[in-house]
């Protein structure tokens, strides 16, 4: 996952997104024990508001020119399916914005806190 989470901080550093968290199971194993997940969640500031109903296509675009291809409802990035989740309500952009900087082995990545990922969770039951 550390590559993955590479090209996640080249994207913000390139422009092609403003600020991600990592949400979802993968987000719950730094709080709770581990478990067995597929796929990485991403939320995202849109960048490019103006971009109409095809948002994700910047970042399709994007990842292609590195060799990054789709799979399913995600793109599969150095392994890991990732899944891009334009932030699209209050609370999710609160998730996003107060994220907490962590590390996984060598790379930094910003997680949601436990109390987002609660609130969300019961927000979609």
């Amino acid at each position: 996952m550390e590559k993955t989470l590479r090209v996640l901080n080249r994207m913000v550093k390139d422009g092609v997104i403003e600020r991600y968290a990592i949400g979802g199971a993968v987000a719950a194993i730094f709080y709770v024990e581990p478990i067995n997940t597929n796929d990485l969640d991403i939320f995202f500031h849109v960048q490019d508001p103006s971009a109409g109903l095809d948002i994700l296509a910047p970042l399709y675009e994007y990842l292609g020119y590195l060799g990054y291809k789709g799979q399913g409802e995600a793109i599969d990035i150095e392994g890991w399916p990732v899944q891009f989740l334009p932030v699209f309500n209050p609370l999710l952009e609160e998730a996003v914005e107060q994220a907490k900087e962590v590390r996984f082995q060598r790379t930094k990545t910003n997680v949601m806190q436990a109390e987002h990922l609660v609130a969300i969770m019961l927000r979609q039951a």
